[in-house]
C-alpha cells in the first residue's frame, strides 16, 4: 500500500513538474500576476509534496501535490496557460548531486535549488574519513550532522552516506540517475562520471555548474565566525 502511495506521489511529481517548466517557457516579462501567483503557489505545493514524501508521510506528499495539480488545471481550463499533462507514465527525473556539506550555507542551498529545479534531488554526503583525507583535516560536524541537516533541506529528495573511498560506480548505480549535476568546483570528476555511466550502460547527463554565490564557501564562514570571536 506504501509502495503504491510513493510511486503515484512520485509520478503527480514528474508531471507537475514538467508542466511547470512548459509553462514557465512560455512566461515572458509583465506576464498576468495572478497566473505568476498560481504557478508560485503550485511550485510551493510541489516542494512541500517532495519534503512531506522524504519524511515518509506519503498521504499529506498526496495532498500536496494534488493541489498543485489541481492549481495549474484551473489556469489551463480557464485559457490563461495552454499546456497538456504528460504521460502519467513518465518517471520524474533523477539529480544525483555530492559534497560535503560542512556548514551550511548560501551557497549550498544556491547549488541544491539548481539541482532541484531538474528533478529530484539525491546527495551524496561525504564521509567523515573521506573528507580528512581530502582536506587533511576532519570537518566541524561528524558525517551524521551533515546527513541529518542536509536531509532537512527543502530543494533535497533523498540524501545519503558516501563510501570511503568514495565509490562513484556504486552511487549511480544505486540511484540511476538521469541528471548529474556538479558544482563549480568539480568539474575535476566530470571525466570519471562520464567513464562510469558508460561502463554502467546509464544514459545520464553530466552538467557542471559554472556559476556561484560570490563570498561563500565553508571556508569563507569559518574565517568569518572566527574574525568575529577574536573581535570579542
Amino acid at each position: 500500500m506504501e509502495r503504491a502511495c510513493e510511486e503515484k506521489v512520485l509520478k503527480y511529481i514528474g508531471s507537475v513538474r514538467t508542466a511547470l517548466q512548459r509553462i514557465t517557457e512560455q512566461q515572458r516579462p509583465g506576464s498576468d500576476n495572478f497566473v505568476s501567483m498560481v504557478l508560485d503557489y503550485a511550485s510551493r505545493y510541489l516542494f512541500d509534496a517532495e519534503w512531506y514524501l522524504q519524511r515518509g508521510d506519503c498521504l499529506t506528499a498526496l495532498a500536496c501535490i494534488s493541489y498543485a495539480e489541481g492549481l495549474l488545471d484551473a489556469i489551463r481550463i480557464g485559457g490563461m496557460v495552454s499546456f497538456s499533462w504528460p504521460s502519467q507514465q513518465e518517471r520524474p527525473r533523477r539529480v544525483l548531486v555530492g559534497g560535503v556539506f560542512d556548514i551550511v550555507h548560501p551557497g549550498h542551498v544556491y547549488f541544491l535549488a539548481r539541482a532541484s529545479s531538474l528533478g529530484l534531488v539525491h546527495v551524496v554526503v561525504a564521509n567523515d574519513e573521506t573528507v580528512r583525507e581530502s582536506k587533511g583535516a576532519y570537518p566541524v560536524f561528524t558525517e551524521q550532522e551533515r546527513l541529518q541537516l542536509v536531509q532537512s533541506l527543502k530543494p533535497v529528495y533523498r540524501a545519503f552516506l558516501g563510501t570511503h573511498p568514495p565509490d562513484f560506480g556504486k552511487y549511480l548505480a544505486e540511484v540511476k540517475p538521469d541528471v548529474v549535476l556538479l558544482g563549480h568546483d568539480q568539474g575535476w570528476l566530470e571525466e570519471k562520471v562520464r567513464r562510469h555511466l558508460e561502463e554502467l550502460n546509464l544514459n545520464a547527463e553530466v552538467l557542471v555548474l559554472n556559476e556561484k554565490l560570490e563570498g561563500y564557501s565553508s571556508s569563507i564562514i569559518k574565517s568569518r565566525v572566527l574574525r568575529a570571536f577574536l573581535s570579542h
